[in-house]
């Protein structure tokens, strides 16, 4: 049955090794993931079925790749539209793991993360949430915008990120021992939370942390042209208006133009839209509503198109 309160994403195309859900093995003798090893059932829907796009701007595929090799909890911070969830995929596909997404709201209950008894036809049953899914069956666990849930939520990931390694099922009365291939992976954004809704220090220091960025101009403008199909001088056109725009975070918006906004631009002149026209709908538009935002930004568009 589907959980209604977990973004089901993609996995790796490798197979996945074998190994018994309840077993532990040292950081140091974990062995690598065997290609040759039947699929562990339930995670057939999580596997990604092509090598996700993904340009690296520094060395952080290296360090999580040093990060997962211990099982070291990760964090990635840095603005809406980064390529944060995107290089979750790549890493999870580069290491050959099934990923498993929760978008996290403030609605969402421990019980959505853990699991619960289920009512159906031939009685209860339980059903294990994303996190004890992964937990269980060795997949990467991937909590995006993990600030939105309620802290009480949150805590419920601490026996998971320290040396217990270990997800208490209150209700049911078990403790899974977590898989030795599962790793957890949050994200959030730093510069929209306030001192009511940001994770506790408790929490913060249980994981290893990534900054994100937008892309230097030249990098963006690449990634932007590949994955909009527009030419490269429209992508850095798009990119020198993205970059006038997060001039202006803090002096009127929130947050800058992100390099997924770009990308939506970008598809739209691909597909024959005016550049004015796209630029107005799938950049200024959806950003602010305030009408002198509105005309600075339009002035930027005219700039270059």
């Amino acid at each position: 049955m589907r959980h209604d309160d977990y973004v089901r994403t993609y996995a790796p195309r490798q197979d996945v090794r074998p190994a018994r859900a309840g077993s532990v093995m040292p950081a140091t003798s974990r062995p690598a993931a065997d290609l040759s090893a039947a699929p562990v059932a339930g995670l057939d829907a999580y596997r990604v079925p092509a090598e996700p796009y993904y340009r690296a701007v520094g060395d952080e595929v290296d360090l999580y790749e040093a990060a997962y090799s211990v099982r070291l909890p990760v964090m990635l911070k840095g603005p809406t539209g980064c390529g944060k969830t995107r290089f979750v995929e790549y890493m999870a596909w580069k290491l050959g793991r099934p990923l498993i997404t929760v978008a996290c709201n403030e609605d969402m209950t421990a019980s959505d993360l853990v699991g619960r008894y289920l009512l159906d036809a031939s009685g209860t049953r339980w059903q294990d949430g994303p996190l004890a899914m992964a937990a269980r069956l060795g997949a990467i666990c991937y909590l995006d915008e993990v600030v939105e849930a309620r802290q009480d939520t949150t805590v419920a990931i601490h026996p998971l990120t320290d040396a217990r390694r270990i997800l208490p099922l209150e209700k049911k009365g078990e403790i899974i021992q977590a898989h030795p291939d599962f790793q957890l992976v949050i994200s959030y954004n730093p510069g929209y939370q306030s001192l009511m809704k940001d994770l506790k220090q408790s929490t913060k220091q249980r994981f290893a942390a990534l900054d994100f960025h937008y892309p230097e101009h030249e990098i963006e403008a690449e990634i932007v042209a590949h994955e909009s199909g527009a030419g490269l001088d429209v992508a850095k056109n798009l990119v020198h208006i993205a970059e006038r725009s997060r001039n202006l975070k803090g002096h009127g918006l929130d947050e800058g133009l992100s390099t997924r906004m770009l990308i939506y631009a970008g598809s739209l002149i691909a597909q024959g839209v005016a550049p004015l026209g796209a630029c107005r709908m799938a950049l200024v538009r959806p950003i602010t509503d305030d009408p002198d935002m509105r005309d600075a930004l339009d002035a930027a568009v005219t700039t270059y198109f």
